[in-house]
């Protein structure tokens, strides 16, 4: 036997406790400490929650607890079975905690009441690890991600161990498949250590469960393939899974301290064998072993709640007692329900508790970036339209610094896509991480590195996510179109974000920006499968006071808002823009006071002056303003005595009321610029249909015409991509002229050249196989002066 006596009856109390408290949250509203025998009215109506996963989690934190008082280890628990949310409750209430967070919850029979009403009740808390729970930064409400969140937590964290537990439902998922190379990235030299535990009670819902059902030799070679050493516990004997637990346990602990010390020593942050666990124990172990002659703990009957009919069936209801009095809680509470002073030998004190460890409430870790001044990687723009750049190459300049101004909180994830976005600056300084085996040829590879570049935007997302939730900042960078691949993902984080605004013990967190190159009108070689810009539709579609989108139209205006983005908290930030050579429209002074407008009026686009126009040119993208600017241009030159107004959008949530986003513009202040009931015609970035929802309230939406990505797409120029959509200035023209009385007859000829413009662009495509000379050559007309 590996644990003494004492230490055996401690952590096995602790377990017993957690054990019933779990329950308790699942079933009762009253009576917490079974001062009398159970009756219906004790009962929770409606029985919601997971109790077959809850055993496994409280047994590895009894066990983690051990760990970390005999070696005052830093250490996290992730809880990647979905549903373990009361296994977390009870645990962080147990340690004090969470009755610190909040108060009306104490550590005493009254306290204990409210903590199982509460649970997955109206008005109370969800069943799974929310952001409620002290302790959490993994809600696993949607399987697949915490292995990888783990690994994002300990980049840059050395002396941080995670826990990270597995549900063997939540190994079958993609995600969690790719997660397990995490290792890959994993710097021993200057990373803390994640420890998988992949938990192994057999089923999910209704089925087996894949990896409970794969021979133990198999799965062990997986794991060994996937770099790690196995070490197996299996049984159904608490006494003997306590004792083999705690061996291994330990074992794990002393490989991590030893892989750590000699790879610091050395300096060698080259891949080692990370430890992992193969834990397999009984599903709703503990549990009712039949219910209604059925068996049920071992199998998937225990997933959620074993006893369903508790209030009605009095048979159940007995059961569920006698279930409750098997973990003896007379002797874990005492008379008061306060946790018995044995309880504490296992309970770590302060910012060693799991529960109260500070990674987990990243924001009060958080330090500011050090970024340098955007001005010094400016553009030089001594008139629109006078230079070309590529925006975002002048931006991978500028993060190059961010880098090596922040060499332990800042990093750059990317789907290896962040040379093909143009940021390659980056690797002036730092190199992609990398701890596999290097050989000659291999460009900027190191265990080091400050990009981490895997081929997965799910395993980019959740290391991101983790590593802002611990505290840090970061950006990703992908291909517009594919960034859909974690739509999923970024509504979990939104909604976290939104909810631990409400929680006042939370602290704001480093915001999580995108920025999305490669976009949809400029993929001349890869074509329709590569066109998608509806990324942005879905995240508008999270609350308005987490969710920000830019598109900024040229290089300083990029550079001003990723400046702003990596100031900012708390949001999930989207930026869009090209990478491809393109024209630069304002300098770093215009540029940084349009970025802080949000929107405005380009009047040296424009023939309005102060006069009301007789049309609105509205663009957003960097794509749409091209074109946009380029029919201003050819209605100047064949319709001087129009008044155009052009007006820019880099921000686009300013197009909404105030009273819907906190960027909004008022009324008022949207009407002074689009006009109360003048023609706007708008060129867009990406659908149609969202420019409307966004300006549906507004006085003039009648007038707003919208061009825009219309799933047409295909390997082709870029000037005939935008004409396969409309989005192009000849059909900009053609609307101005169809929308504004009076144009239709008298302007009827250019209409007919515009019309024929188009069809001698796509004949000349279709011909040569690059864009006609009209629009390659195209650049907006030299003036004499600026505007002051």
């Amino acid at each position: 036997m590996y644990l003494d006596d004492e230490t055996l009856d401690t952590v096995d109390a602790w377990w017993r406790a957690a054990n019933y408290l779990t329950v308790g949250q699942i079933y009762l509203m009253d009576n917490p400490l079974l001062r009398e025998p159970l009756t219906a009215e004790q009962i929770k109506p409606r029985l919601l929650g997971h109790w077959g996963t809850s055993p496994g989690l409280n047994l590895v934190w009894a066990h983690m607890n051990r760990a970390i008082i005999a070696r005052d280890l830093d250490a996290l628990f992730i809880a990647g079975p979905g549903h373990g949310g009361p296994a977390m409750v009870a645990n962080t209430w147990l340690e004090g905690a969470y009755s610190e967070r909040y108060p009306a919850i104490g550590r005493d029979e009254a306290g204990m009441a409210r903590l199982f009403r509460q649970f997955s009740f109206p008005g109370g808390i969800p069943s799974h690890a929310a952001p409620e729970v002290p302790g959490s930064i993994h809600e696993g409400g949607e399987l697949g991600y915490s292995l990888m969140h783990a690994y994002g937590a300990v980049f840059d964290n050395p002396d941080l161990v995670v826990a990270c537990v597995i549900g063997d439902g939540e190994a079958e998922t993609g995600p969690l498949s790719a997660s397990w190379l995490g290792n890959m990235f994993c710097d021993p030299v200057t990373d803390g250590a994640v420890l998988p535990i992949l938990h192994l009670n057999g089923y999910k819902i209704a089925n087996p469960t894949l990896f409970a059902r794969i021979p133990e030799d198999d799965l062990r070679e997986v794991m060994h393939g996937y770099g790690y050493e196995p070490f197996v516990v299996a049984g159904d004997d608490p006494v003997k899974v306590h004792h083999e637990l705690a061996r291994t346990l330990d074992e794990a602990l002393d490989e991590i301290k030893r892989i750590q010390q000699a790879a610091r020593s050395s300096k060698d942050g080259s891949r080692p064998r990370w430890p992992m666990i193969i834990l397999r124990t009984p599903k709703g172990w503990t549990g009712p072993a039949e219910v209604d002659g059925v068996q049920v703990e071992g199998t998937f009957r225990a997933h959620q709640v074993p006893l369903p009919g508790v209030r009605e069936n009095a048979e159940h209801r007995a059961q569920l007692e006698q279930w409750l009095r098997s973990y003896r809680p007379e002797e874990l509470f005492d008379a008061t329900g306060v946790p018995v002073a044995a309880l504490a030998g296992n309970a770590p004190t302060g910012a060693r508790r799991m529960s109260a460890n500070p990674h987990t409430n990243g924001g009060a870790l958080l330090r500011d970036l050090v970024l340098p001044e955007i001005d010094e990687y400016a553009a030089d723009v001594p008139t629109p339209g006078a230079t070309t750049a590529e925006a975002t190459r002048f931006t991978g300049a500028w993060l190059a610094e961010v880098i090596r101004a922040n060499p332990d909180r800042f990093r750059l994830f990317g789907p290896d896509e962040v040379a093909s976005n143009r940021l390659t600056a980056v690797f002036d300084v730092t190199d992609r991480a990398f701890t596999g085996r290097i050989i000659p040829g291999d460009d900027h590879l190191a265990p080091s590195g400050r990009v981490i570049e895997v081929l997965s935007e799910h395993l980019c997302q959740g290391f991101l996510e983790g590593y802002l939730l611990t505290g840090r900042h970061g950006l990703l960078t992908s291909y517009e179109a594919f960034i859909h691949i974690v739509d999923s993902m970024v509504n979990q984080h939104a909604k976290w974000l939104k909810t631990t605004r409400e929680i006042g013990w939370r602290q704001p967190l480093a915001s999580l920006t995108y920025l999305l190159s490669s976009h949809v009108w400029r993929q001349d070689h890869n074509g329709f499968s590569h066109q998608d810009p509806g990324f942005i539709d879905h995240v508008v579609n999270k609350k308005a006071t987490v969710v920000r989108v830019y598109l900024p139209p040229d290089t300083n205006t990029l550079l001003s808002t990723m400046d702003h983005c990596l100031r900012s908290r708390h949001y999930v930030n989207v930026i869009v823009a090209g990478k491809q050579p393109a024209p630069n429209w304002l300098s770093m002074d215009e540029a940084k006071l349009h970025c802080r407008r949000g929107l405005g009026i380009w009047d040296w686009a424009s023939t309005a002056g102060d006069d009301e126009p007789d049309v609105v040119l509205a663009c957003a993208g960097d794509v749409p303003t091209l074109e946009t600017l380029a029919a201003a241009d050819l209605l100047r030159q064949h319709l001087p005595d129009l008044k155009v107004r052009v007006v820019n959008v880099v921000d686009l949530m300013r197009l909404q009321p105030d009273t819907e986003h906190p960027h909004g513009l008022p009324d008022g202040q949207f009407d002074a610029i689009f006009t109360h009931d003048k023609p706007v015609v708008f060129a867009y970035h990406g659908y149609p249909t969202l420019i409307h929802r966004l300006t549906y309230r507004r006085n003039n939406h009648d007038n707003i015409h919208v061009r825009g990505y219309q799933e047409e797409g295909t390997t082709t120029t870029p000037f005939d991509m935008v004409m396969l959509n409309d989005l192009d200035r000849f059909h900009l023209v053609i609307d101005v002229i169809d929308r504004v009385p009076g144009l239709a007859v008298g302007a009827a000829a250019l209409r007919q050249q515009m019309t024929d413009a188009r069809q001698i662009c796509r004949d000349y495509t279709r011909r040569v196989g690059e864009d006609h000379p009209w629009v390659r050559d195209w650049k907006w007309p030299a003036e004499p002066d600026r505007p002051a």
